[in-house]
C-alpha cells in the first residue's frame, strides 16, 4: 500500500505545481492587458495561447461588470486556489491514510 501512497503524494505535488504554474500564467496574463503588447511576441503569444481557452469559457458565462472590467482572470485564480486547497489537500489526506 505504500507505493499507491507515494503515488499519491507525488501526485499530489505535481497537480499544486502545474496549477500554481498556470495561475502565475493568468497573472502574467492579467497584468500585461494593463499594457499594449507587442501581439507578434512568442511570450506574449504563448500567454494567450495558454490562458484564453479557459478564460473564454469563463467570460462566456460571467460577464464584464460596469466599466468593461473583465473578472475572468480573477474568478479562474479563485478557482485555482479552489482545487489547490480542495483536490490537493485530498490526495495528501488520502496517501497519510494509505501509510
Amino acid at each position: 500500500m505504500f507505493i499507491l501512497a507515494n503515488f499519491l503524494s507525488a501526485l499530489a505535488m505535481v497537480v499544486s505545481l502545474v496549477l500554481t504554474l498556470y495561475m502565475w500564467l493568468i497573472i502574467a496574463r492579467a497584468i500585461l492587458s494593463w499594457v499594449s503588447p507587442d501581439p507578434y511576441n512568442p511570450i506574449v503569444r504563448f500567454l494567450y495561447s495558454a490562458t484564453e481557452p479557459l478564460l473564454y469559457r469563463v467570460r462566456r458565462t460571467v460577464p464584464a461588470i460596469a466599466g468593461g472590467i473583465d473578472l475572468s482572470p480573477i474568478i479562474v485564480i479563485a478557482g485555482i486556489y479552489f482545487l489547490q486547497v480542495f483536490l490537493v489537500q485530498s490526495l495528501q489526506d488520502m496517501a497519510l491514510v494509505l501509510r
